[in-house]
């Protein structure tokens, strides 16, 4: 019979095992070789380097929760044992990979198992730099068993300096060419700080131990603070929200003159990305309607603008785009109810299956032969004009080419400014439908139709309007969309783009305003300013879902409704204090 000092070991060990394995399979799968071209701190550890740290420190933390014995808390050392032991396993199976590659030809079997990865590996060593990773593991698996047995107080702080200062690496080179471009000691401030591909010594050690002393601070003041905001005058909180704004408006204006014509850019398709999950957020997120062809109503939009506007030889009118606008708002708000009215009577994954359907229809009808002399088949629609702020010029219809009287809005930093104005107003306007009567129908249709139908709600009007808004958002994203490209084309309208604006407003927060923006800067803009890793984005996608649905599954910026069925006796507890210290106030 095993003992259970044995027991602890096996676990310990096998747990090492499994992290050393998925050490294995990142280098296989050629994450750790592509991966080294980008460094977390230069000349130190590259991001290759830091996804096998990460594995060890795991396999360090797990075999400490593992082994933990509630009743000797306050006496770590097993935990710690257990952690070393776990990353020392790991270690070494990394370690035996690495030396059975120089003795056998791995790459017969491994495509990825190149020179070049295990020179990254051993730091160009050869087979004897393959024995340093068990002390390597060694030390990481203690780290992990160390951060697993420090107070959760501190645990929480320093995970999030971490996770902070890695993003914070991670961009550095955006960051060092905003700052950069502002001159003087903000460009030297900027050079110390941040590396073309990673931070500096300086910058990492800075950044860490700043972000972890203002987390401690926050996190013993915080209730403190707000207090002393309440306590502030109504107008004083007032003229704090003000500069706030205006604060954030001014970065709104600057950003795509400092930072570039890429960021602006990724700007513009996570302000696209936005409207149509503000646009599902309707839909899905208030009247509880699951819309798997979403991206029918972008799909709309985008080609009622390149038709009325192209000089390609399929345009109908070729008015300006900001007569084409509207109408392409309304053409969506009608295929909104051309959808909507077959499937009124349709619920749960029926009603998933059956929206999906539309939306492969649209995109099937828009690249086909058949209705190629109308929608450009396969070839797309090209020459769409571009947005032209004038005075007379933009609502001026002519038959050839029009010469912009004014500012042409042609390039990303340009049309930036479109998309983010339409952004904010889409946002603006679901604010206020969310606090409408229409807005609380919705809500109760989501939690029951059949009690909200016996309440008097009319749930066909209530549906199709539904509906119907939320692709009037969406064809506004698709109009955009249309001139940022200049071009149109039916392969642009994939499956995978409903499945991206579903899976960013469950990971912001399911009917919430700020967690829809949120969601869209997490999943969009992030894999895009990452594009050298991009073969790997849909690996991270999944991971990120699966870790979002087990630690967070109400969202990054969950609403208060989603709190309250999800954490209901905290949200409850939080009340009963609140309402308790406003009765002795």
């Amino acid at each position: 019979m095993m003992t259970k000092k044995n027991n602890l070991i096996w676990t310990a060990i096998r747990t090492g095992l499994l992290g050393g394995v998925i050490a294995v399979f990142l280098c296989l799968v050629g994450m750790v070789e592509i991966f080294s071209k980008r460094a977390v701190i230069e000349t130190i550890i590259t991001l290759g380097d830091f996804i096998l740290l990460a594995s060890a420190v795991s396999s360090g933390f797990v075999a400490a929760r593992a082994v933990f014995d509630p009743e000797q808390a306050n006496k770590p050392i097993k935990n710690i044992l257990a952690g070393i032991l776990a990353g020392l396993s790991a270690g070494l199976v990394l370690a035996l990979f690495i030396f059975v590659s120089y003795q056998v030809n791995l790459r017969t079997v491994f495509l990825t198992a190149s020179p070049t990865l295990f020179a990254i590996l051993t730091h160009k060593q050869g087979a004897s730099g393959a024995w340093q990773y068990i002390g390597f593991g060694a030390i990481s698996g203690f780290l992990g068993a160390f951060l697993f047995s420090i107070p959760a107080f501190f645990k929480t702080n320093i995970s999030k300096a971490i996770l902070i200062t890695f993003l914070l690496a991670l961009f550095s080179g955006l960051f060092r060419v905003i700052l950069v471009n502002q001159g003087g000691s903000i460009a030297k401030a900027g050079k110390y700080m941040f590396g073309q591909t990673g931070l500096t010594i300086s910058g990492g050690v800075i950044f860490f131990v700043s972000i972890l002393t203002i987390s401690l601070l926050w996190s013993t003041g915080s209730k403190n603070i707000q207090k002393g905001f309440v306590k502030i005058p109504k107008q004083g909180q007032t003229g704090v929200k003000v500069v706030g704004i205006a604060l954030l408006l001014y970065i709104v204006l600057i950003l795509p003159q400092v930072s570039g014509a890429f960021i602006a850019q990724v700007i513009v398709i996570v302000s696209l990305y936005a409207m149509m999950g503000l646009g599902l957020n309707i839909t899905l997120g208030f009247a509880g309607l699951l819309d798997l062809g979403f991206v029918a109503f972008f799909a709309v939009g985008a080609y009622t603008v390149g038709l009325l506007t192209s000089y390609g030889g399929f345009g109908l009118q070729h008015i300006s785009f900001w007569m084409a606008l509207p109408i392409a708002v309304l053409v969506a708000m009608m295929f909104g109810a051309i959808l909507g009215l077959p499937v009124l009577g349709v619920r749960g994954d029926y009603l998933a299956i059956a929206t999906l359907g539309f939306g492969e229809i649209v995109r099937l009808l828009a690249g086909s032969d058949f209705l190629a002399k109308y929608f450009g088949g396969p070839q797309g629609i090209i020459g769409i004009q571009k947005p032209c702020v004038g005075i007379l010029g933009p609502f001026l219809k002519v038959d050839v080419p029009r010469v912009c009287s004014g500012i042409e809005l042609a390039t990303p930093k340009e049309i930036y400014y479109l998309a983010v104005a339409a952004a904010i107003l889409v946002a603006f306007i679901a604010w206020r439908l969310r606090g409408s009567r229409l807005g609380r129908a919705w809500m109760a249709i989501r939690e029951d139709e059949d009690v909200a139908e016996a309440l008097g709600i009319n749930l066909i009007q209530t549906k199709l309007l539904a509906y119907m808004l939320g692709a009037a958002f969406a064809g506004l994203g698709g109009a955009i969309f249309t001139v940022l490209v200049g071009s149109i084309f039916a392969t642009s309208m994939q499956l995978i783009v409903s499945i991206n604006v579903v899976s960013l407003i469950i990971v912001g927060g399911m009917g919430s305003i700020p967690g829809v923006i949120v969601g869209a800067i997490a999943l969009i803009g992030l894999p895009e300013l990452l594009r050298e890793v991009s073969e790997f984005r849909f690996l991270f996608y999944g991971a990120a879902l699966i870790l979002m649905m087990l630690a967070k599954p109400e969202g990054l910026w969950p609403s208060t409704a989603t709190l309250r069925e999800l954490h209901h006796d905290e949200v409850d507890a939080s009340s009963e204090i609140a309402s308790e210290k406003s009765s002795k106030a």
